[in-house]
């Protein structure tokens, strides 16, 4: 047993970190953002020594992006609280109207938006196909290039709170969920699969956000 959580310890650590990461994300909540950055750093690790290739490069990708994202959420946040505190005497007062700015922060994605990055999702996945086949070794190089490809614009969609972008996160999980099963990545495919369902869950959820 030892020895099996040893050679596992950051498929487990970074499952850890994903469970973590799915809940304030679920929740809209700036610190999915930190809990990305480790998860991240050690993913590059885990992925590198399983032969994903595309997905050790997504996640230097997603370390670029969580400075990204944390930047967009907080320059947010630290302009309609200078706004609410100008406008408010009240601390309760204050609390409201930040919480009522950041639900109105999540956004539909505009059709031109939707088109451009699908086309470049495709662009992505084809090319990325392209270089696994060409210059590595990779077993699984279609699906390594789709998750890889997709999950490039599922971040970018994340970041500006787009709702849509739950539908990428679904798609991606469930291709993720039976990748890392069969590269014996067990526990992180397992998280992906919960994954699945937290992102139906975060999709409702953020459109009654929305709605609100």
């Amino acid at each position: 047993m030892q020895e099996y959580l040893l050679a596992h310890w950051l498929d487990i650590t970074t499952t850890i970190l994903g469970l973590a990461y799915i809940l304030f994300e679920y929740r809209a909540s700036v610190l999915m953002w930190f809990v990305g950055l480790a998860m991240q750093a050690l993913g590059i690790v885990l992925y590198y020594q399983k032969g994903l290739y595309a997905d050790c490069g997504m996640e230097a990708y997603y370390i670029l992006m969580t400075f990204y994202g944390l930047w967009k959420w907080t320059a947010r946040g630290n302009m309609q609280q200078g706004t609410a505190e100008r406008t408010q005497q009240g601390a309760t007062e204050r609390a409201q109207q930040n919480s009522t700015a950041a639900q109105q922060a999540i956004t539909h994605i505009p059709l031109h938006l939707a088109l451009r990055w699908g086309a470049i999702a495709l662009t992505l996945w084809a090319a990325i196909y392209y270089i696994l086949v060409t210059f590595t070794d990779s077993t699984v190089p279609l699906a390594d290039s789709f998750t890889t490809a997709f999950s490039l614009v599922g971040v970018w969609a994340l970041a500006h709170k787009f709702l849509e972008q739950w539908f990428v996160w679904i798609a991606v999980d469930i291709v993720t969920c039976v990748l890392y099963f069969y590269k014996d990545i067990p526990f992180k495919a397992s998280l992906y699969g919960l994954y699945v369902v937290i992102a139906i869950l975060g999709y409702f959820k953020w459109k009654k956000m929305l709605s609100r």
